[in-house]
């Protein structure tokens, strides 16, 4: 009952995180995008300004098209979201509420839980239904607020429908002012991108901060795995020092046995001996009267006796004749051995010395054939190397073919590049010369500019009192004062035009200057824009000239080792030719040994053979000895039983008198008896003892071995965790890796985020404006006096005769489809059925087949480490050979050297150049050798106390002065560094642990 609560709890809860999930979904859905940073109504985001133009413009081309022709109805589908109004829900009514009725009515769900789980739903879902009230709030307001951003537009609009020739100062200040405000706005987007960031990186941190903690560190895994190493070590050890006791218990053991049985065997000759003496009791009783009976038998058996011995002599007699006959048969057997002994002999000796001419002339021929393999090895490396020199060759002439091209070209600009230098340079003085008569021109101007305003201003105050005056006079009629005062204000407003042409010319000199400025700089960036493109061009061609070498050398790389490839397969055909030889030797070996041992066998059996025969006829010897010693033995018995039946009457009288000793001799013996029981019960006691002892060691014994045999499970069941915990590590690698590629992807898409905001704000507006459209269009489709109710749909409707003729088509298709699903279930069944019995036999044979695989896998190890140690056997003895092939060359060309020199010198002529020349490179070689030693030495005092080239000691280790190169073309061979090593940098420090190592991104061409 606890384990059922226990899962329905757990399912309740996984419901209820369910529910939350979805929840938090749809508020996200339904809530508003991150708004940007606040900023003023002029300057409004681009993004956001074109989403807020975009949507009114939609509304007011809607508006148009409904005001234009009512008659027809959009054809666009309207998108909806199919959201529940959680406001209309009744929670009693709701699946969640019921199905913890039905819990607690069946009593799987205490009556406090359900009410816990009924609060959480409640407050749940009034959370729901507050932030779908407060969607369609914001909604409202979106559409509250794009109506204002329409109207304003629209002042925007008119006020940018001003005529443009009445550009003031206002409306620059008005341009900067709503350009400066973008900028801000702009930058405070940046801004909040960058914290954006930053918060989302804090984030990862912590996550993977926690799955490093919660990954198991390598020290604890290796001290777990050294614990389990220590306990195994401890466990091994016990057992050896349990199976030692069990073999010392057990030798006891049988000690203890050999000895129980050696009193066995006392006890049982005792009692035999007891037995005896009983029934020679009872015989010497008897013996009286059986010595009449035997006299009288021997006085028949001499008669018999007598009787026989003359028999026996005529048998002594042929037995004779025939033993002379088989001696001289053997001595002739014996001679016919010895010349066959003498033949095989010599045969046996001329055999081996032709089975030692013949596998000397087999190794004769195996060493010329290595030789010739070796020398044909050499002649297609020589090969090769000669066409590897040559493509060198054509390479480098190639290279120096390109370069004084290159050269060429060079100089060619060089002479260019001079040429304008001094285009240039005559340029300069030209206009250096136009600058020094333009000064002196300025110069000779006088200076006056400065006096001409103030003089203009004394002239207008003159003309000004002069026209005061004039009007003072009082001679002039009204009509010349009318003129007067007629030419005095067209004159002002002449001053005025003058003034305002004045500045109009001031301006339109400073925008031709502006403009020739411009048009400089813009053919100054178009002279550049030209040297940029021709550099380009030029690196272009220079990097097509390298790719095409490239492509030379990478076709020459592929040529070598295609024939390095031909010559690993040469090499490694002869290496399977020497193999195979080796084989074969291996073999004749082999059968060399069997016929020895086969040699061996049949000179043994011939041995064996004389050794028997021999046997016989000392047995024949012995035979006719014996007969002869029986004769006299039985003249000697003849003689004796006279006398004995002297001795016999001294006997019967010595038998009295030992009558009454064995008498007494029998009272010992069965006190004797009585302690030899006791010595047997007191044995059977030792038995019983030994036998309880060996019970409770064998008891002991079996303790250990299933301890053993837990240990082992243990160690077996260590094993596995330690591989599940690899299994583990290995899964959340692949997990960092995805989540980092993820990471990756999101701040890829992190810049389109506030566009992908811009766009959902846009689009939850219209779809606010497509549902009061819909509602609308409901309007009128409920009004049943609009004429655009009904829309007929168009077509031709079908007769009863076709639509009868419809439903027979669609009868019969579905009849088939019937039958393939009735046939198909059919199949499924037996296919069902048959895979139920295979999977039983599989099942049952899964454990046969982990035996077997198991043999299998320890069998191939066995023949893997054969294989092995055949081919490094193999390996070896090549190695060996080719050595002894090099040694046994040089000594014969050795052995060449000192006769030619030992020839020359009897000749008394001088010894050749290159002895002196060998000579003198033995001495080089010896000073070669006493400086490295001294180096060595050095070296070996300074190794701890290393002094650097600016007079400071370290014991630091040297730096590496050459690398190993890891393209797969070249050999591994290390190449010198030279004057430019490598940067080697610091291992990071604990400060630099947090820090993310930066992606590099892939170039886009």
């Amino acid at each position: 009952m606890e384990d059922s609560s226990t899962d329905i709890d757990e399912e309740e809860e996984e419901e209820e995180e369910e529910e939350e999930d979805k929840q938090e979904d749809s508020a996200a859905a339904a809530a508003p995008p991150l708004p940007p940073p606040a900023a003023p109504a002029t300057a409004a985001p681009p993004a956001a300004a074109a989403a807020a133009t975009a949507a009114p413009a939609a509304a007011a081309a809607t508006e148009e098209k409904k005001d234009e022709d009512p008659k027809d109805l959009p054809s666009a589908i309207v998108p909806t979201i199919n959201v529940r109004d959680e406001r209309l829900v009744n929670l009693a009514e709701t699946p969640a509420f019921i199905c913890l009725h039905k819990l607690y009515s069946m009593g799987k769900l205490p009556g406090t839980r359900m009410a816990e789980l009924k609060a959480k739903y409640t407050l749940l879902h009034d959370t729901v239904v507050s932030t779908q009230e407060s969607e369609v709030q914001l909604l409202q307001n979106a559409k509250h607020f794009t109506e204002q951003i329409q109207q304003q537009l629209i002042h925007l609009q008119q006020a940018d429908d001003f005529p443009g020739v009445f550009t003031t100062e206002v409306s620059k200040m008005r341009e900067q002012l709503l350009k400066y405000q973008n900028e801000y706005t702009a930058a405070q987007e940046r801004e909040f991108h960058n914290q954006y960031k930053l918060n989302s990186l804090k984030e990862e941190k912590s996550l993977i901060l926690k799955e490093f903690e919660k990954i198991p560190k390598p020290g604890e895994m290796e001290k777990k795995v050294r614990i389990l190493k220590e306990t195994t070590e401890e466990l091994c050890t016990e057992t050896v020092q349990k199976k030692l006791e069990i073999k010392n218990l057990r030798e006891d053991l049988t000690s203890k046995q050999k000895l129980l049985l050696k009193e066995q065997k006392e006890l049982q000759e005792l009692l035999e001996f007891q037995v005896g003496l009983k029934d020679d009791v009872v015989y010497h009783q008897t013996i009286p009267v059986q010595i009449a009976k035997e006299i009288e038998k021997i006085t028949r058996k001499k008669i018999d006796m007598e009787k026989k011995n003359i028999v026996l002599d005529y048998e002594v007699k042929e037995l004779n004749e025939s033993l002379k006959k088989f001696e001289n048969k053997v001595n002739a057997v014996v001679e016919e051995k010895d010349d066959v002994i003498k033949e095989v002999e010599s045969k046996r000796a001329l055999l081996e010395v032709r089975e030692q001419e013949y596998n000397q002339l087999n190794k004769l021929l195996e060493l010329t054939k290595e030789n010739e393999a070796s020398s044909l090895a050499e002649r297609g490396i020589l090969d090769l190397n000669l066409r590897n020199c040559l493509i060198d060759k054509q390479n480098y002439h190639d290279e120096l073919s390109r370069k004084q091209r290159e050269k060429e070209r060079d100089f060619r600009n060089l002479k260019k590049t001079e040429l304008l230098l001094k285009v240039s340079c005559d340029a300069l003085t030209q206009t250096q010369a136009l600058h020094q008569s333009l000064l002196l021109e300025i110069e000779a101007i006088p200076k006056d500019d400065l006096l001409l305003p103030e003089r203009r201003k004394e002239l207008q105050k003159e003309v000004e009192v002069a026209k005061r005056n004039l009007t003072q006079q009082k001679i002039l009629s009204e009509a010349e004062g009318k003129l007067v005062e007629q030419q005095i204000s067209e004159e002002n407003r002449l001053l005025k035009e003058q003034d305002n042409m004045r500045n109009l010319l001031f301006n339109l000199s400073r925008m031709t200057q502006i403009k020739i400025d411009e048009k400089e700089q813009m053919s100054k960036d178009f002279l550049k824009a030209q040297q940029k493109y021709t550099d380009v061009i030029k690196e272009m061609k220079a990097k097509d000239l390298e790719i095409r070498l490239f492509k030379k050398k990478k076709r020459e790389i592929h040529r070598r080792l295609k024939e390095f490839a031909k010559l690993y397969d040469t090499i490694r055909n002869e290496r399977n030719k020497f193999v195979n030889l080796l084989h074969k030797a291996h073999q004749k070996v082999n059968e060399i040994k069997e016929r020895h041992k086969m040699s061996l066998n049949e000179l043994e059996i011939l041995r064996n053979s004389t050794v028997s025969q021999e046997r016989k006829l000392q047995n024949a010897m012995l035979k006719h000895s014996n007969n002869v010693t029986i004769r006299e033995s039985m003249q000697n018995d003849v003689r004796k039983i006279t006398a004995k039946l002297q001795e016999m009457k001294e006997k019967k009288e010595a038998q009295l008198n030992s009558m009454d000793r064995l008498a007494s001799m029998l009272t010992l013996i069965e006190e004797e008896m009585v302690q030899l029981r006791k010595k047997y019960e007191k044995a059977v006691q030792r038995r019983n003892e030994s036998g309880v002892q060996l019970i409770e060691r064998e008891e002991e014994v079996c303790i250990f071995y299933e301890k053993i045999n837990i240990q082992e499970k243990m160690k077996l069941n260590g094993e596995i965790e330690i591989h599940v915990l690899e299994e583990k590590i290995r899964f959340l690698k692949l997990k960092i890796a995805e989540k980092k590629r993820q990471i990756c992807v999101t701040q890829k898409l992190l810049p389109t985020k506030t566009a992908l905001d811009a766009d959902l704000a846009v689009l939850q507006i219209q779809f606010s404006q497509c549902t009061d459209r819909i509602k609308d269009l409901e309007k009128q489709f409920i009004n049943p006096d609009s004429k655009n109710r009904v829309r007929y749909i168009p077509g031709r409707d079908l007769t009863e005769e076709e639509i009868a003729k419809k439903l027979d088509m669609l009868e019969l298709q579905l009849a088939k489809k019937e039958e393939k699903l009735l046939e198909k279930e059919f199949i499924y069944e037996q296919v069902s059925q048959l895979t139920n019995r295979l999977t039983g036999k599989t099942q049952t044979c899964k454990k046969d087949t982990l035996l077997l695989a198991k043999k299998m896998n320890s069998y191939q190890r066995r023949i893997k480490n054969a294989t092995e140690k055949m081919m490094a056997l193999v390996a070896e003895l090549s190695m060996k050979q080719a050595l002894t092939i090099e040694l046994q060359k040089e000594v014969r060309e050795k052995k060449e050297f000192i006769f030619s020199c030992s020839s020359r010198i009897e000749k008394g002529l001088p010894l050749n150049r290159e002895i002196e020349k060998d000579w003198l490179k033995v001495l080089r070689d010896e000073e070669m050798y006493a400086f490295a030693t001294a180096e060595k030495s050095q070296e070996f005092i300074e190794a701890n106390y290393r002094q650097l080239p600016n007079g400071v000691y370290t014991t630091a280790e040297q730096r590496p002065n050459a690398y190993i190169p890891e393209a797969d073309t070249m050999l591994p061979l290390p190449k010198p560094y030279g004057a430019l090593a490598p940067f080697k940098p610091s291992e990071p420090g604990a400060n630099r642990r947090h820090i993310r190592k930066p992606v590099v991104k892939p170039i886009e061409i």
